[in-house]
């Protein structure tokens, strides 16, 4: 990426600069090394992957760590590799994704992908719509002002893509994610915590917060996502933790 420039000049999407990512940086491609530590339902080690290549590719048939009982996994599923000093993750085409959990507050993006329990949800933007055009003859509509014009939304998608439930998002309202409490109850969700999440908002803006949840909140990657010590990426049905040499 070249020096100052900020967005794509193709799609407009804000580019990342992974060596000016804040805490993330790691050591040079020549001493790479890192150990994968596959987790398990409670998140005690099971298994760990040494690695000492910059690259580190993982699937269900092919690559450098292979987990062949694995159905949600596809056969080449992801990559792990250092890049300009900063390790990162990338999904190389998988039909489920590559998540990572996140581990502070997340600014939401259009088309942001979450795993909070075990549901999918999509953000997306709506755009402002403007105020309603006054008739013609000046007769007021009946309809309730509050809250104010939907901006976002979060839809829940099944399996298969399809859309189950959504909802929508307008400045000042907030909104909590759970399995017991909130404003979107999912109770049949036993991988989700009472109260797991909550969408904040920030102007026009919307963050994601985890709410002290058990099993935390993942985002799909897209692109290049920077990792640390300790973060934690799911791919398939695996829960690997990073772990970076001192």
């Amino acid at each position: 990426m070249a020096p100052g420039i900020k967005f794509c000049a193709t799609c407009g999407a804000p580019l990342v600069d992974l060596t000016a990512a804040r805490g993330l940086s790691g050591p040079s491609r020549a001493a790479a090394t890192l150990t994968l530590v596959l987790l398990d339902d409670l998140g005690n080690p099971v298994q760990r992957f040494e690695r000492k290549a910059s690259d580190t590719t993982i699937g269900r048939q092919d690559g450098d760590i292979r987990f062949p009982e694995d159905v949600f996994l596809s056969p080449l599923h992801a990559k792990v590799s250092w890049e300009q000093d900063t390790l990162v993750v990338r999904d190389l085409g998988s039909r489920n994704g590559t998540w990572v959990f996140l581990e502070e507050a997340h600014r939401l993006l259009d088309g942001d992908l979450l795993l909070i329990g075990s549901q999918v949800i999509r953000f997306r933007r709506l755009g402002y719509p403007g105020p309603h055009p006054p008739d013609a003859d000046a007769t007021q509509r009946m309809g309730s002002l509050i809250p104010s014009a939907d901006i976002a939304s979060l839809t829940q998608l099944r399996s298969d893509g399809s859309v189950r439930d959504v909802i929508r998002l307008s400045p000042g309202r907030d909104v909590a994610i759970g399995r017991e409490q909130g404003d979107w109850v999912f109770s049949y969700d036993p991988a989700m915590s009472a109260r797991h999440a909550l969408v904040r908002s920030e102007d026009a803006d919307f963050v994601v917060v985890d709410a002290n949840s058990r099993n935390g909140i993942a985002l799909a990657a897209r692109g290049a996502m920077a990792l640390r010590d300790q973060s934690r990426i799911l791919v398939g049905d695996k829960l690997l933790r990073i772990e970076l040499p001192a």
